[in-house]
Order: structure tokens, then sequence, then C-alpha cells
């Protein structure tokens, strides 16, 4: 036996699988059984050995951007700079703890799959019945299934009677699957249509049936998930991209400026020690070790704000990198659906002659109309509420949309059947289509039948109407059908209910669905979520494409994503039997039209994110089932469910919806940008005064002056008049206007003209140091020239800090509230810069000096001019628009 080299089970017949695996109808011998436990192993899902501690630790350490962050430790201690040193240590401790405990969450993945698989199984060995460990099943066993089981492994069945298992876990279809063993499918049936197959962790909710097993362990259909999660290893997310570049980027800009600086010095002739010194604390304060610690902490407030709005965050990052998707990949089932199949619409005898379908809403304001067709689809049902849970329904999902429909019409099921017991019944099978129970009913004995309209009217000679029962006519039959097949084009399954009156129960073996009363139909559909709509008109607005991933059939998919907005004109929806027919070259080309994938499997769905991620979306993914667990950790972001949610959809995620409302995702949305915005600012604001250090030294250094700032007054500056600004502009409030912004797409978080702001704003800042330097110095005094210097330098950058909330709007426009913690940051930064500047020993330790009252004023306004500035370019930068936007609406005019 050798199960690899043999065609797909399901398009075997019963007897050459039976060849192929060597069994029989009768199963294993126990020898056999085990000889093959032993050659193939357990049916169990394997586990690669957990990464260790000190493993994950040492992976924190090699990052580059640690790396950075050590080497501008050493600098620090190196220059005797202790708390700099530590400050820049500590950074790297919490970084690299984060990290480590962000991966051992990640590890619990595939020990939630394994909680999956059924503890036991029914197997024939030998020709006896008996009950095994799960984990002991091997190819070629026969197990017997039952309703209520889960599925233990991967089977091919070959006997079902009335066989229905729930597959939505595995194929995202929220209607459980009707399983034919006498079926031979084509080698190319997709995973959703497989009629003959049983798979891992599916559950069985109505009849019973029988199977061998072709697969176990990781050769399953859950296996080859499992697999995937564990080969796809974790990307970093864009933000870290991103951060690692700005680092990389600056780092190798300061220190070439920096080598420059001492070469030149050198070239000069100025002491090598100092001037290494000077060059030493460039290099620190160009290399950017706040900015890690600084979005660290920007994205915790962001998580804390996210988990009162019901969204949990496990990785940081999420945060930053949700508010950055360009497409929003969703499946349908339990994430834009309930996941719960509900009805919707129905018809009486009345409403079909009159041509029309009702909503269950219109229809309740005359529920008496109804009360047969109540009766029908109460009594004709196995489905019953749980008595600890009376919201929860147990049975078949079809049925169990049936009872709430009696609850909205004013009926009880429960009551109706204790006042009307079942004296007899036709159970349902796949031949039939339907089903059939007898109750007592005022003294007479009345027969209802339920079942598929197509195969339940031919058996009716009579309708039920408000006035009484008459003949159906063939043109009554033929309105019926129109209208069951416009419930059918809007993806509503329809049900169709008929009864009989008898005077005796029925005899054994006698058929009585026939000459029965048409009472009506029911149309029942997993509806979409009541608030979803909105959040993806909200996506839309915001530039974010919504992309609908699902395992139910096509008509079904469309008519929900048009309801929702997803489809529309000019949109192409795809299949799992056309995606698989593709290259990756044709699918990269038809992701960019397409927001609907139906009929998809596991690996489909993982296609479908690569290939967006490969047109450089970043690509957010939303699930709740074992088959989105794969696409959810491939995924920029992947976005569990947590009601409705699989352990494994909820370990593989990093975020985690706790009311499973689609609206969460855009209020997520909403923070992530607020998130992206404020490092923007942090950034913006930390390099304008990298750039002034050392522009100011680099022309000093070429003109051969004097150094206007020393290297301990360069790490005060960054350590004492940027920090605390930095971290309050993290937590500025957001644009009234963040949502309208298109996503950001680039791999850099300097979009657009920020890279000239912070080159002119640095320059100028530069200019103005320079100037109080020379200022200073006039008055043939070096050390006074370097203080106000170091003073206009510290200033700037702490007045700065207030007209950094917007690019565009001017300092006293303020957002949705002001930022008081902006206020505060500049109290403290002042009072810091104030006890060196006053303390006697501290102005000897800093090498400053007293500065006169018209020094002061000069510092000032030099201070307030790059405030100016800025405010300057606004308004010059908003001219500019106003008339580009003039001379477009003049050229449209014209």
């Amino acid at each position: 036996m050798d199960n690899q080299k043999q065609p797909p089970s399901y398009s075997q017949t019963t007897n050459e699988l039976f060849s192929d695996l060597e069994t029989s109808s009768t199963g294993l011998s126990e020898p056999e059984a085990q000889r093959r436990l032993k050659k193939y192993g357990p049916n169990a899902l394997a586990e690669k050995p957990p990464k260790s501690t000190l493993m994950m630790l040492k992976e924190q350490i090699i990052d580059p951007m640690i790396l950075i962050l050590l080497g501008a430790a050493a600098f620090s201690a190196i220059l005797n700079e202790w708390v700099e040193a530590s400050v820049i240590f500590f950074i790297v401790v919490v970084n690299s703890i984060i990290g480590i405990i962000q991966e051992k969450k990640a590890q619990s993945s595939l020990a939630a799959l394994k909680t999956m698989s059924a503890p036991t199984a029914t197997v024939m060995r030998g020709g006896i019945e008996k009950i095994i460990p799960a984990s002991e099943l091997v190819i070629g066993d026969l197990v017997i299934l039952a309703s209520g089981d889960m599925v233990p492994a991967d089977l091919r069945l070959i006997q079902s009677a009335n066989l229905k298992i729930a597959e939505a876990s595995l194929t995202g279809e929220s209607i459980a699957s009707e399983k034919n063993a006498k079926a031979v499918l084509s080698v190319d049936c997709p995973l959703g249509d497989r009629k003959n197959m049983a798979y891992t962790s599916s559950i069985v909710t109505y009849g019973r049936g029988s199977g061998i097993v072709t697969k176990t362990g990781m050769d399953t259909e859950i296996g080859q998930i499992a697999g995937m999660l564990e080969n796809d290893d974790a990307s970093d997310t864009p933000l870290k991209r991103k951060l690692n570049t700005v680092g990389k980027v600056l780092t190798i800009i300061g220190l070439i400026i920096c080598v420059l600086i001492f070469a030149i010095g050198a070239f000069y002739g100025r002491p090598l020690l100092p001037q290494f010194l000077v060059a030493i604390s460039l290099a620190i304060s160009i290399i950017p070790e706040g900015l890690p610690a600084t979005a660290t902490i920007i994205m915790a407030l962001g998580v804390q704000r996210m988990a009162k709005q019901h969204a949990l965050i496990k990785k940081l990052p999420a945060v930053e990198t949700l508010g950055n998707a360009t497409v929003i990949c969703s499946d349908k089932t339990g994430t834009l659906t309930l996941n719960k199949m509900t009805v919707t619409h129905l018809a009486n005898g009345d409403d079909f002659l009159n041509k029309k379908v009702l909503s269950v809403e219109k229809a309740s304001k005359d529920s008496n109309s109804y009360k047969q067709l109540i009766y029908a689809s109460s009594l004709c049902n196995d489905a019953s509420f749980n008595l600890e849970n009376p919201k929860e329904v147990i049975g078949d999902p079809t049925e169990g949309a049936l009872l709430p429909l009696a609850q909205d019409l004013g009926y009880s099921a429960l009551n109706l059947r204790k006042e009307y017991p079942r004296l007899s019944e036709y159970p349902f099978d796949s031949i039939r289509k339907r089903m059939t129970t007898v109750h007592e009913i005022n003294n007479e004995y009345v027969a209802y039948t339920k079942g598929a309209l197509d195969e339940l009217l031919p058996l009716c000679d009579y309708i039920h109407t408000n006035n009484g029962t008459r003949k159906l006519t063939k043109a009554d039959k033929d309105n019926i059908l129109t209208l069951s097949h416009k419930m059918s084009d809007q993806a509503l399954r329809v049900l169709g209910f008929a009864s009989k009156n008898m005077l005796n129960l029925p005899q054994e073996g006698e058929n009585i669905e026939q000459h029965l009363v048409f009472l009506g139909a029911v149309g029942m559909i997993d509806p979409a979520r009541d608030e979803v709509k909105a959040s993806i008109k909200m996506a839309r607005e915001a530039g974010i494409k919504t992309i609908m991933i699902t395992g139910d059939h096509k008509n079904t998919a469309v008519a929900i994503a048009k309801n929702l907005g997803i489809y529309t004109n000019g949109n192409t929806v795809i299949s799992g039997t056309e995606l698989n027919e593709m290259t990756d070259n044709e699918l990269d080309q038809a992701v960019k039209s397409a927001t609907v994938f139906a009929r998809v499997s596991p690996n489909d769905k993982l296609r479908i994110i690569q290939s967006l991620k490969r047109n450089n979306e970043v690509v957010a993914m939303t699930g709740d089932g074992v088959n989105d667990s794969p696409a959810l950790k491939a995924a920029d972001i992947g976005v569990a469910m947590g009601i409705g949610g699989t352990d494994v959809a909820k370990d593989v995620s990093d975020m985690i919806l706790l009311n499973d409302s689609f609206t969460t995702i855009t209020a997520a949305i909403r923070e992530g940008r607020k998130v992206y915005r404020n490092i923007q600012k942090v950034i913006q604001f930390l390099l304008v005064g990298n750039i002034a250090e050392i522009t100011t030294l680099f022309v000093a250094t070429i003109f051969n002056w004097d150094a206007p700032l020393l290297a301990v007054h360069i790490l005060w500056v960054n350590l004492a008049t940027a920090s605390l600004p930095a971290l309050a502009l993290g937590v500025d409030p957001a644009s009234k206007n963040i949502m309208k912004h298109k996503p950001v797409k680039t791999g850099t978080l300097f979009e657009k003209d920020l890279v000239w702001r912070v080159i002119s704003q640095g320059i100028f800042v530069a200019l103005m140091t320079l100037i109080a330097y020379w200022i200073g110095e006039s008055f043939d005094n070096p050390i006074a020239g370097q203080t106000m210097a170091f003073c206009v330098l510290a200033l700037s950058q702490m007045l700065r800090a207030f007209n950094q909330h917007s690019n565009t709007d001017p300092i006293w426009v303020r957002g949705n509230k002001i930022n008081v913690w902006l206020i505060i940051s500049f109290i403290v930064s002042a009072v810091l810069m104030g006890i060196i500047l006053f303390t006697p020993n501290l102005q000897t330790l800093f090498h400053l000096t007293s500065l006169t009252s018209r020094q002061w004023l000069v510092v000032i306004i030099l201070s307030l001019f790059s405030i100016l500035q800025v405010e300057i370019s606004k308004w010059i930068k908003k001219l500019i628009k106003a008339r580009q936007k003039e001379n477009k609406l003049q050229t449209t005019s014209d």
C-alpha cells in the first residue's frame, strides 16, 4: 500500500479504494492495524520543537536595530554619559522582552489545532465494532459515524444514510454538507463539493454513515493547514520594516557626516580628542535610539484605547499596520454574516397566488394567516433549543432556523410539540429530499411534509388559502416555481411545506406523501451582520478595498457581497476552480478587479493573500475558522473573531475582535492611522533636531570655526528637550479628516514632502543656532556664544513641538481637543533647562555661562523664528494648492 501514488480517493469507486488501501468492508485486522500504526505513526499533528527562550533572545539581539542601539549605548559609556547609556540599554531590554512574549504566544497555534482532533473513534477491526483512541487510527480503518460525532480522520465514505456534516471551520460554508457515499467525483473536484468525503474536525449533524480512513495526521486537510502554519515564517510588519529602514539610512548618513567632520577637523589641525568626542556625540544623536521606544509607547497606548473598543491587540505593530491597510480580505461566514441560518422571507398559499413574498417582519403583522405554515415548520422538525441556553439551537442549522421563525410570529415550537406529539415519521433522506411527521390535531391525523420545493410541489394537488383549500392548477404551480426561483437568485435557500389530513394513522410502508395540500415556503440565508454595510462603506471612503473570500457557492457569495456593497459594477468574481487554473502572474492581474472569491480552499486563500502582497497591498485578513488560519498568518495583519472564532484562528492572528463586530475594524483603522501619523510627527520632530545639530557643526567645521556646540550639549538636548515632547506628540489627537486620506502603501515613513520639511526646518534651526553663536562670540566670549547656540537649539526644539500637530493647519488650529501632555512636556523640559542654566556647578559641568537680558532676548527671538518659518511654509503651501485647484477648475470650465 502506497497511498501517496494513488488517485484521490473521492474519484475512486469503493472497490478501487478497497484494493488500493488493502482493506475491506469489515475493516482491518487488529495485527494489520498495529503494523500500520508502527509504520506510519499515530493519527496526530506533528509538532515542531518549541524555540527556547535563549534562542529567541539571541534572535532579538542580532536584530540590526538592536545592534545599532547597543552601539549607541557603548559610545555613550565611552563618553561617561551613563544616564544616556542606561536609557538605551533599558530600551533594548524592553524591546527584547516584548518580542519574546509575542513569539511565545505564536507557538500555541499548533497546540490549538491538536485540540480539534477527536479523542476517540468507533471502528470495525476484524468485523468487530470497538472504540479506540483517535490517535491509533490508520489508513484503511473502517470508521463508523453517528450524529454528533467529530470526524477523527479524513474518510472516503462507503455508506451514508441521510448523512450531513458541518464543515464550516474547514470550507467556510455555513450550511451542513449532504453526503453521498455512492458518488464518484472528478479529480479536480473542489474541497467543498466532495460529497463522498468526511474531513478531520468536521461535525456530523444528521444521519449516520461509515468510511475508510484515507489520510491521517499531517496528511489530512487539517494537517496540511498545520503544515502551512508551521512552514510560513512570520514576516516583519510594515512598521518594523519602515523603522528599520529609517534607522539604517539615518545611521549611515549620520556616520558619513561624522567621519567628514572628524576628518576636516583633523585637516585643520584641531585637537583630535575633542574633535573625536564631538563626532561620536553626533553619531549618537543621529542614531534614533529613542524612536523604537517612543513608537512602542505610542502603540501601547493605542492598544489600551482599542481594548476599550472591544479589540484585543496581540502584537503592538498591528495597530499601525491596520491603519495602513489598503485591502481587507474577509471571510464571509461568521465574519460578514452571523454564521446562523435565519429565515428572512416566507409566503403562504395566498402570497404565492398573489405573486408576492413577504419579509418575516411584514408577515408577523398578520401571523394568524401563517398558522399552518408555522405548525408544519415547528412539528416536522428535529431541531430543538438548548435547555441550558435557550438562544442556542441543537440540530441541523436549516431546521434550527425554523424555531425562531415560530417565535417571531407569536408561536412556541416547544408548546406545539407538547400539545401535538409526533405519532409517526418518515425521516429525511437524500433521495426523497423531504421529511414527514404525523400528529393528532383536533381529533384528526395530520401529516406535515417539508422538503426541497422542486421535489415537494409535484406531490401537491391542493393549495391552502385563507378561504379554504382548493385545487392546485398548473398556473398556480408555475407561479410558485417562478417566485421560488427569484428567492433562490437572492441566495435564499427555499424550503417548502405541505400537509395531508387522514382518518387513521398510516400503516408501515404506506406512502402518504401524495395528494398533498401546499401550505407555503420559507427562504433562509446566513444573513449579513447589521453593522457591516456601514463599516464597508467607511472603509471604501478611506481608500480601503474589501474582498470577500469564502468557501460558499458563487451565487450565495455574490448576493451577500452586493447587499453589503462589496461587489459593484466593474468588479469580478472568481471561483476556486478558476483560481486553480490561474498562474501566479494571471492571479496577480485578476486580484486587481476581483472583490469576491467563492468556493475556495485554505490554500487558495493563502495564494490570494500572497498575490495581493505581490501587488504591494497592505493586507488585513479577517476570519474565524481553521480554514482561515494560514491566510491570517500570512497577511500583514490577521484579525480573528473572539466569540465565534476557533482557537487556531485566534492564536495565529495579530488582533482579536472581542465582539465579533466588523465595525470594530473601522475603529481600529482610525486608531491605526492616528498611531502612524503620530509616529511620523515624532520622526519629523526628532530628525529636524538631528539635522540642525549636524548642520551646525558641519558648517562650523568647514569654515574652521570654534565648535558652536559641545558633545555634552548635543547629548543633553537629545535627552532633556527632545524625548518628552516626542512622547507627547505620540498621543496627539487625531485629525478630523484622518479617515479621508488614502492609505500609505510606500515602504518608508518618509512620504510626500516629509523629507523637504525635515531638511528645510533642520537647516533653518541650524542657521538660527549659528547666528546665536556668532552674536554671542562677537562679545569676545566664546562660552557665551556656545551658551546662546545651545539655548536656541534647545528652545527651538521645545517650541517646534507645538506646530507639529499639523503640516497644513496653523499652530492655533487644534483638533478635537488640546494635547495637555505637550504643554506638560514643555514645562518639564523648561525646568530641566533652567536647572543646568542657572545652577553654578551645573553651568561649569556643561561649559555654560550666565546670559544677559539682551542675550536672552536674542535667544527668544531666534527661537520664535523657527516657529514662524514653519507657519510661513504652511501658508505658502496652502496658497499654492488653492491656486492649483483654481487653475484646474478654470481648465475644466474652458
